[in-house]
């Protein structure tokens, strides 16, 4: 173990006296006698001393009698020093000095307690914090308070560092009081019965208290039963203990057994645990030692039918019918309190209202069980066996976490070769070798890493092995080895020496790590004290009389449902399926919002969200609707319309809204938005609101805040009122609401509820359907929420002296924290909180490094990730950094993450007392220059923009968003600033959507055409005033970009046709074979450019990407992004007077070539259609064939299927005026679709049409009364 210094320490008080009072359960009384100075000289122990003035005798605090304190022969770590404090005491404090004058003192040492002397435990400070630190020189007094106190008769001083200058020295003292209990003793068949009387019972309290002590796993502590299968049942199972309480009528939602709570762990170690069971009506409070464990019942649970006795120790009754397998406690039970009764005191007393069943004694028995521990992966025990034997054989208990490590060596006499005894994968390997031979194994036992006390006996006589583990005979068989094996070697226990011994022992698998007790070779116990003591075999890295496993498990430290595995040294966390990361599954792996999802570039879909990151609430999923803002929608269970007949005041309807989130979760998520809202629509026939009479309400909703409320509408709570009452235009003007107008025909009051604090609608109560012809109805939409305001909460730091603070961040155990920032400095500090020692800070520690400093009290560690490109270039940046029990980790962006290990055995807890500092330090130097922006503290945001309205030298926000976030715009679209975030303005794409990525396509009919005119007439008048006009007359095109995509099945089909008032235009069009054609027609006097591709049938149903761009006469063609050619065109280099732009037939005559009139159904002549080849006997053709195949079969398909239509879409942007086009039909198809959708979710304000719209709802249809197109974005 590392050394610790008094200063880094939490509990370290130096004291010139000792004189505290403790507080303990809100009773204060005084503890803190010094119990060490009144004892005598026989109290006083040690494993050895250096001389007799240097005896255990002189280790008085103070005192300077013999040498002047005590000093062991050798300074090593197995040297102790003993109090025997003559009766069990409460201890509450500890004090050490070195030697007196001297250069004797430890500086860190381990405190042990123990009731019989034997069986010693270890005190923690901290979970996982074993040592104290010591003296830094001889006389000064270091004073610990141990919290929990330790109630024990005995105390041991193990030095584990002392002064490299000097030896081993030390005086001591402990402070405390005496300690009263009731004890009485079980053993395993008897216990007691408590009778009492029913005037005293009460069905929905109890109180129990206790200690107890015991080294068996399993028993029952107390039990309790009565009617229908009720009992409350205090059982240890495999060393931990559960509470049962099981009603008759209780109904739980995943199971009809009894409510099961575990605790505790490794609690068969014959050391005192404390329980208290604490149950009021559904609350139950249930502790064992510092573990506490809060659990709320459902169903019918307060009232439990329990009978007027109580057992503890066993379940004696005979006629009762127990449902689970259960044994008789074996142990010591310590004061037994049920109810405020003390049940031992009344058993020793003989009292009538308890009945002792069984053996019972009134002390305590203590087992002589010496345990040892192998502390390390080199720690092994060697004893000697006895000579002249046949037979090779051992017994031994084992207690591990671990998976493998060696067991025993057993040395075989007069043959070379060896006995081994593996734990691999958790079972037991029995392995007999010599050279020459095959090994023999046997192989026992399954999961024997689980923590549990396991028996194990081997032999080996003659040619035959046996193993036997916990009772069970795994197997015999011959071995391989010598006719006759004799013992009379080595028995190395856990480990094996170094080579330098010259031994044989061999550990194919590392040492083992664990406990053992009960060791027996050839039948005979081995006496570890005499071990311990130096007179009997050989042992290194032990600590004998003590089983120092812990379950590092307990408490769990994997969150969120993570499943927690260990070894002796630490434990792992499993996070598959539970939605979070790390070594402690801390770190969620999903959004905050849709918000945040949005600025990662994904597009409309579901998403799982968890609005509290890594706090305790679990994801959720939903749906984000990615527009100029991300738009949550979370659906619930009432989305349907529904009738409701027959009600009155006193039968009222009520309808529930369950939604696929928890309160919390909808809670969570709508403080993260800007705005929130949610549709609901009452229709009504002679159904009112209000009673206009006296004013009470007959209908109403319920929201988040378990609140009645009586507005139907609008964005602030203005009772009574609907949405036609704030705007005016309800159809009985001296009503708030058109259903307050009684009407016998059908209406409604419609409107959005967007008071945040009473979203979402999670009730509605209708009473007013019960007169004759009344009748309503009612729909509730999902709740709609828009934007996340913490993403883009900022601040922005001008000085490097200013900062923002915020309360004392408590992350003690587990803390996180994330931020963006975007600086042009090239160093500051983001963040700051210090303690007395522990202290976090974050920052840019120089223009490519961000650096995470912290100390928990094991001194300062660092990390840092380095970039290749600096962070001072005026971007946003990510940063997370996250500390918890196994590692602490920094990442930045997508780089890398870096950890750092926590050190094994160390402090754990963050202890912050300071404020938090934002920005800057409290010594105003190295401030932040630049803005930070979301930053969130364990999944917590901080709101920087309110701090920062009131702080000089900072301001609230931060815009150049678009800086970092522009490259999401895509398709020509343009980043836009906003006070919070940014917008994508596709108004110069042809594209839509928050990216400017989607593409804006439209279905084609048989005979549909889009055309969009530049000008209907034009005007050869170069003075005309029509800004079109004078737009087509003095243009003259000589390059365009065109660029779109298209799937059809239909031949011949025009695709795109650009016509001007000169006769000269551009058509892309599908040829009768499949082929496509691109015709240009520059010179009004000269035939067209054909560009033909006939590779492949373009009228295939499969969606093909054309883009043609043209630099004068020169044309580049690209087709599905992989086959480009480049043509000259002899018509012209200009297109001029450009009229219009049609997409999909051409409406009237144009003057063209007959193959594009054909394509684009100009007539329906038969001159066309037997044109033939002839139609193209005098165009320029430029041909791109596929060359392998023939080039005279190209015919026309006869056998495509002709559904007669196209799709036509994609991204159309000509140069000029080719863009304008497709801007202005995308504004107007958007507009007739945005139409269509208002008309279809408007509610019609007239009577009339009311009804027809309530009987469209009921009815679920969704017809539309207009001949529409259909547009698909």
């Amino acid at each position: 173990m590392g050394s610790v210094t008094g200063a880094v320490l939490k509990t370290l008080l130096l004291l010139s006296t000792p004189n505290w009072n403790r507080v303990l359960a809100g009773n204060s009384y005084d503890c803190d006698d010094p119990l060490v100075s009144a004892l005598s000289q026989a109290s006083f122990s040690s494993s050895s001393e250096l001389s007799s003035s240097h005896g255990p005798g002189f280790a008085r605090l103070n005192r300077r009698d013999g040498a002047g304190g005590w000093s062991p022969l050798v300074s090593n770590q197995y040297q102790w020093l003993q109090i025997d404090l003559g009766e069990r005491m409460e201890i509450t404090a500890v004090a050490t000095q070195g030697g007196y004058g001297s250069s004797d003192w430890v500086t860190s040492y381990l405190l042990m307690f123990s009731d019989s002397g034997g069986n010693w435990k270890q005190y923690r400070q901290e979970d996982s914090l074993w040592g104290f630190s010591g003296n830094a020189n001889a006389d000064s007094v270091v004073y610990y308070r141990l919290q929990p106190s330790i109630k024990a008769r005995f105390l041991r001083f193990i030095p584990l560092e002392w002064n490299p200058k000097g030896r081993i020295g030390m005086r001591i003292e402990v402070f405390g009081c005496a300690y009263r209990s009731e004890v009485v003793d079980l053993e395993g068949k008897s216990c007691l019965l408590y009778r009492f009387d029913q005037k005293s019972l009460s069905p929905i309290k109890d109180t129990i208290s206790l200690k107890f002590k015991t080294m068996r796993s399993d028993g029952i502590l107390l039990h309790r039963e009565g009617q229908n299968g009720d009992h409350i049942t205090l059982e240890l199972r495999r060393g931990k203990l559960f509470l049962l309480i099981n009603s008759g009528e209780a109904k739980l939602p995943s199971t009809r057994g009894p409510v099961s709570l575990s605790l505790g762990s490794l609690l068969d170690d014959q050391h005192w645990h404390s329980v208290l069971v604490q149950r009021l009506g559904k609350r139950v409070n249930f502790t064992v030692d510092e573990h506490r464990h809060r659990f709320h019942a459902q169903g019918e649970f307060s009232y439990l039918h329990l009978d007027h006795e109580i057992s503890f120790g066993g379940i004696p009754a005979p006629g009762k019918s127990v449902s689970f397998p259960h044994k008789h406690f074996h142990g010591c039970l310590e004061n037994l309190y049920y109810n405020g009764v003390d049940i031992i005191d009344l058993a020793k007393r003989r009292n009538p209202q308890i009945i002792i069943m069984g053996n019972v004694s009134f002390s305590c028995s203590q087992p002589q069980s010496v345990p040892v521990t192998f502390l390390s992966p080199r720690s092994y025990l060697a004893l000697p066996g006895f000579s002249g034997e046949d037979e090779v054989s051992a017994t031994f208990q084992f207690q591990t976490w671990n998976k493998a490590g060696l067991l025993l060596f057993v040395e075989l006499q007069l043959v070379s070769g060896g006995l081994l005894l593996l734990l691999n994968d958790g079972k037991l390997k029995l392995n007999l070798y010599h050279p020459g031979k095959l090994p023999s194994d046997i192989t026992a036992g399954v999961g024997l890493n689980d923590g549990q006390w396991h028996s194990v006996s081997l032999s080996a006589k003659r040619n035959y092995l046996s193993v036997v583990v916990d009772g069970q005979v795994a197997s015999a068989s011959p071995s391989l080895g010598p006719e006759q094996i004799y013992s009379g070697g080595i028995y190395y226990f856990g480990g094996c020496p170094d080579n330098s011994f010259g031994s044989q022992c061999k550990s194919p698998l590392g040492g083992f790590q664990g406990c053992m007790r009960l060791i027996s070779i050839s039948h005979k116990v081995v006496d570890l004290i005499s071990v311990q003591r130096g007179s009997f075999g050989n042992f290194s890295d032990l600590q004998i009389d003590s089983c120092g496993i812990r379950d590092r498990c307990l408490p769990n430290y994997c969150e969120h449902g993570g499943e927690c595995s260990q070894s002796w040294d630490t434990f792992h966390c499993n996070c598959a399926n539970t939605g979070y990361r790390g070594a402690t599954c801390h770190n969620s792996i999903y959004e905050q919002s849709c918000e945040a999802y949005k600025h990662k570039g994904n597009t409309s879909g579901f998403y799982y969200i968890d609005a509290d990151g890594s706090g305790p609430l679990e994801p959720f999923l939903l749906y984000c609707n990615m527009t100029e803002t991300a738009w949550t929608i979370i659906q619930h269970n009432g989305s349907d319309v529904t009738r409701v007949r027959n009600t009155n005041p006193e039968n009222p309807y009520a309808g529930f809204f369950e939604y696929v989130a928890s309160m919390e979760q909808l809670q969570a998520t709508i403080n993260h938005a800007e705005h929130c809202e949610q549709e609901l629509t009452y229709y009504c026939k002679k159904s009112r609101l209000v009673n206009m009479e006296d004013g009470t309400p007959l209908s109403w909703w319920v929201g988040r805040t378990n609140e009645t409320q009586t507005y139907w509408g609008g964005s602030l709570p203005d009772p009574q009122k609907c949405t036609c009452g704030l705007e005016g235009n309800c159809i009985d003007p001296q009503y708030y609401c058109n259903c307050d107008a009684d009407r016998s025909e059908w209406t409604n009051d419609t409107g959005f509820l967007s008071y945040k604090e009473h979203l979402p609608v999670t009730k509605i109560v209708i009473t007013d359907t019960g007169r004759p012809h009344s009748e309503a109805a009612y729909k509730l939409g999902p709740l709609l929420c828009r934007g996340d305001r913490l993403f883009w909460n900022s601040a922005s730091f001008n000085t490097e002296a200013s900062y923002l603070h915020f309360p004392t961040f408590h992350g003690e155990l587990s803390a996180d924290v994330s931020f963006f920032f975007k600086t042009t400095a090239s160093s500051g500090v983001f963040l700051e909180n210090l303690g007395i020692t522990d202290f976090i800070r974050i920052e840019l520690r120089s223009p490519a490094v961000v650096t995470f400093s912290f100390d928990v009290g094991n001194g300062p560690f660092e990390i840092s990730v380095q970039s290749p490109t600096h962070f001072s270039d005026n971007q946003w940046h990510h940063v997370r950094v996250e500390r918890n029990m196994k590692e602490a980790s920094v990442q930045v962006d997508q780089l890398s993450p870096r950890t750092q290990p926590a050190p094994a055995d160390g402090h754990v807890l963050l202890q912050l007392n300071s404020q938090l500092f934002v920005g800057g330090t409290a010594t105003r130097q190295r401030g932040f220059l630049g803005c930070i922006r979301s930053l969130q503290l364990n999944g917590m945001a901080l709101n920087l923009e309110e701090r920062a309205k009131v702080t000089p030298g900072v301001e609230p926000g931060c815009r150049g968003h678009c800086s970092s976030y522009g490259r999401l715009c895509h398709n020509r679209g343009k980043c836009r600033e906003k006070p919070s975030g940014f917008s994508c303005d596709c108004t110069s794409s042809a594209y839509a959507g928050p990216f400017c990525s989607d593409e804006i396509s439209a279905y084609f009919g048989s005979g549909s055409s889009v055309i969009y005119n530049f000008q209907e007439n034009y005007s050869l008048s170069k003075n005309s005033s029509s800004h079109a006009a004078s737009f087509h007359g003095d243009m003259r095109l000589s390059r365009e970009t065109i660029k779109f995509s298209f799937r059809t099945t239909r031949t011949p089909s025009l695709l795109l046709y650009v016509s001007s008032f000169y006769k000269e235009y551009l058509s892309v069009i599908i040829a009768r074979n499949g082929s496509l054609q691109i015709r240009y027609k520059l010179n009004r006097y000269q035939e067209p450019d054909v560009v033909n591709f006939d590779f492949k049938n373009m009228a295939d149903g499969q969606l093909h990407h054309i883009k043609i761009n043209r630099e004068e006469a020169v044309v580049s063609v690209e087709i599905d992004e992989n086959m480009r050619r480049q043509v000259h065109l002899v018509s012209g280099t200009e297109l001029s007077a450009v009229r219009s732009l049609v997409l999909g037939r051409i409406l009237e005559h144009s003057d063209v070539d007959q193959e594009t009139a054909l394509a684009g159904h100009v007539t329906e002549s038969t001159c066309v259609a037997q044109a033939g080849t002839d139609a193209t006997s005098r165009e320029r053709t430029h041909s791109f064939a596929d060359h392998s195949g023939a080039r005279d079969d190209r015919e026309p398909l006869t056998n495509t299927i002709k559904s007669d239509s196209a799709v036509i879409g994609g991204l159309i942007a000509v140069v000029i005026f080719i863009l304008l086009c497709i801007t202005a039909i995308a504004v107007r198809i958007s507009q007739q679709k945005r139409s269509y959708k208002r008309n279809e979710a408007k509610r019609s304000e007239n009577v009339d049409s009311a009804e027809a719209v309530l009987k469209s709802e009921l009815n679920i249809q969704n017809a539309v009364g207009e001949n529409q197109k259909e547009y698909f974005f």
